[in-house]
């Protein structure tokens, strides 16, 4: 039970509550050594006056712990005038247990170098300082009140140099320590500065050639110049995918991922996983299915999302031209969503480390594989934001099975619904569509893209300088000038009926929707497939009805 609670204590105030208990602890193993070295030094074999007074002593003194025990688990929190008292009468406690027995108490000074070291790698530098003074003190007090520590000058000598020599010895170490945790914590948040600066940089490239490519399909091109055209987006979707998992890495290691619970429709989040992977599944010839269900979980969709579209590709990529079911049941009183793929499978050995970051299973001989091994490390630290577990099951020759554990089942329908008819193929003749993009190319692409699609366009390479008329407005994020398509949309909120708003970044996407604080809008990560783009925009039709 008491460890348990501390488990779930923040390591600061789990520091002084576990100095706390060891203090409890201490008083219990210094009165039993008390009674023990008594009985053995008498001749009599009788506890002797001295272990009476210390027992009499910690008796004392055992309510005044106990209530400072108390006080931490009430009041927890950083309160140096309360350490320092509880390291006050640790001392004292120990000394005067020195001083009443004498020599034979002397190993008890091992627990006085416990709780002065103790005390420094628990609460820090400081307090190893004020308790290197403390134990000094404490060894001249009881040095000048024992006859036997004034007759052996050379104990006392040795004794107060190791109080001193040890703290700061450690004092050293502990100073390296935290140079070199410093360093790595540098290193770590330049690294993910540095994946998230270069995957956003070459976002926008990939996302310009995609739209591209879904120009050139439509210009007439003989078959084999529409296979050349099919592999090269192919290769293009690989891409696409590693730079949404350098992105989503890095997300992570900046600690800046904050879940936000809400109601989600798994039906909705399955339908969003079909569209995403239907195409990338036809190229794998892989028989992509998903099970109806009308459950609701506790979630935040968008990360839900992430992690089961990690799982979706996975099974793809590793289990090609075969079935792959994702679907979810009860778990006791909570949901889980299972992905299972009839692959080769995975051989024991390997299970316990796929959740590592980069980890790869390569065989001599095997075919390469696209990606960098990010995907289960992805939805392992998700999970955990959620209190979700992963589990995977896999048997050599049969398949693997992928599970999303501890999802909480919710009674009420989620605020955003998107309706059934969400089919890319949907027509957008007359629909009005404002276009925000600052790179020309990307611009044209887009623009070109929703006009064969029947839509009439408005492309503009910066924010309008006054609203426009619009049934719909497709932005980029960031537009140049400080600028952003925050500040499109909001141009545009009072205009009756308020347009629907897409946009499409290469930022955190979670980051995005703070900004804009409007869950009427669609964020697109980019590079955005056609396919996805024109969902997107049937999903929002359908939602306004």
């Amino acid at each position: 039970m008491i460890f348990r609670r501390l488990k779930s204590t923040p390591i600061e105030e789990r520091s002084e509550e576990m100095q706390a208990w060891i203090r409890m602890f201490i008083l219990m193993l210094v009165s039993a050594y008390a009674i023990g070295a008594s009985i053995i030094t008498s001749p009599e074999q009788r506890i002797q006056p001295w272990a009476i007074e210390v027992l009499t002593y910690f008796a004392c003194y055992a309510p005044v712990a106990a209530g400072q025990l108390y006080l931490i688990i009430r009041f927890p929190g950083h309160y140096p005038a309360r350490r320092i008292f509880g390291m006050i009468n640790d001392f004292a406690g120990l000394g005067f247990a020195l001083i009443a027995g004498g020599a034979a108490m002397l190993p008890t000074y091992a627990i006085i170098m416990w709780v002065t070291v103790g005390n420094g790698l628990r609460y820090g530098s400081r307090y190893m300082i004020i308790a290197g003074v403390m134990v000094q003190f404490t060894l001249a007090v009881i040095t000048a009140l024992t006859p036997y520590w004034r007759a052996n000058p050379i104990l006392v000598f040795t004794l107060s140099l190791t109080t001193l020599i040890v703290p700061i010895y450690i004092q050293t170490l502990l100073r390296d320590i935290e140079q070199a945790r410093r360093a790595a914590e540098e290193a770590n948040t330049a690294k993910s500065r540095f994946l998230a600066q270069a995957s956003h940089d070459l976002r926008q490239p990939v996302h310009a050639i995609g739209l591209f490519l879904n120009s050139l399909t439509q210009t007439g091109l003989a078959p084999e110049q529409r296979t050349i055209v099919d592999r090269i987006d192919r290769s293009l979707q690989g891409v696409a995918e590693l730079f949404r998992s350098l992105l989503d890495i890095s997300t992570l290691d900046s600690g800046a991922v904050t879940p936000k619970l809400e109601p989600v429709a798994i039906a909705q989040l399955f339908r969003m996983l079909e569209q995403q992977n239907q195409v990338s599944a036809q190229w794998a010839g892989v028989d992509l299915r998903f099970v109806a269900s009308r459950r609701i979980v506790l979630a935040d969709r968008a990360l839900l999302l992430t992690m089961l579209q990690n799982l979706v590709s996975n099974a793809i990529k590793y289990a090609p031209r075969g079935p792959v079911l994702v679907g979810c049941r009860p778990r006791g009183d909570n949901v889980s969503i299972w992905v299972v793929d009839r692959g080769p499978g995975i051989a024991a050995e390997h299970l316990p480390r796929l959740y590592d970051e980069f980890y790869q299973i390569r065989k001599l001989g095997s075919a390469d594989m696209q990606g960098v091994g990010l995907g289960l490390s992805i939805v392992k630290r998700l999970g955990a934001l959620m209190g979700l577990d992963a589990e995977i099951r896999s048997t050599p020759g049969r398949g693997t099975g992928v599970a999303i554990h501890g999802l909480a089942a919710a009674a009420a329908l989620p605020l955003r619904t998107v309706g059934r008819n969400t089919s890319y193929a949907v027509p957008l003749h007359g629909l009005r569509i404002l276009l925000v993009e600052d790179d020309i190319d990307v611009l044209d692409a887009t623009a070109d893209l929703l006009r064969t699609w029947g839509a009439d366009v408005t492309a503009w390479s910066t924010v309008p300088p006054h609203a426009q008329p619009c049934d719909l407005i497709v932005t980029d994020f960031d537009i140049g000038g400080g600028r952003t398509g925050a500040d499109c949309i909001a141009l545009h909120r009072d205009q009756q009926p308020p347009p629907m708003a897409i946009v499409m970044t290469g930022h955190d996407e979670i980051a995005i929707e703070e900004s804009i604080a409007d869950a009427r809008v669609l964020i697109l990560k980019k590079p955005v497939q056609p396919a996805e783009l024109r969902s997107a925009i049937a999903a929002l039709r359908s939602r306004r009805g």
